[in-house]
């Protein structure tokens, strides 16, 4: 489930192939926030994000995204020098942080290579992950298609709301 959601947070980070005389409307450069996440295979179901804190800033080259993983408020430590370690990850687990570049390609293709990222697991040299996607209005849907380790055997579909 956290790795999905992880995957969902990729997602709002891309940008079109459009050049500057594009209008920001016409491209996915912009403001955006996750809305749902369709999960494929067994357990198949839709999640949504519209109570999750997210927020996804895409410019001409570079993504930025945040977001809150938890079905609801995360706690508050009153004193985080004396929380156990479940305390802490009850806080901090949940929460997502990432920047990288991208690069769009002929079909509809994007790929994403996160530069910093709360899970050192998702950066460094040769980490990618690719997606389909279509932008429809001020809407647009990013379909898993693989990653480093090849391609998803039950791609996740986002779905993502333009905030500006």
């Amino acid at each position: 489930m956290k790795r999905l959601l992880f995957a969902a947070s990729i997602v709002g980070l891309l940008s079109s192939p459009g050049s500057a005389q594009q209008s920001t409307r016409a491209s996915i450069e912009g403001v955006w926030r996750v809305v749902e996440a369709a999960i494929t295979g067994p357990g198949a179901r839709t999640i949504p994000f519209a109570e999750r804190p997210n927020l996804t800033i895409i410019t001409a080259r570079h993504y930025s995204r945040v977001e809150v993983q938890a079905d609801g408020p995360r706690p508050l430590l009153a004193d985080v020098a004396k929380a156990s370690a479940d305390d802490l990850r009850a806080v901090w687990g949940p929460f997502v942080g990432e920047a990288g570049t991208y690069e769009v390609t002929p079909g509809g293709l994007v790929t994403m290579r996160p530069i910093a990222s709360k899970n050192p697991a998702v950066m460094g040299p040769g980490v990618f992950i690719t997606y389909a996607y279509k932008l429809d209005g001020d809407t647009i849907s990013f379909t898993q298609q693989r990653n480093q380790s090849g391609p998803f055997p039950n791609p996740v579909t986002f779905k993502l709301a333009r905030v500006e």
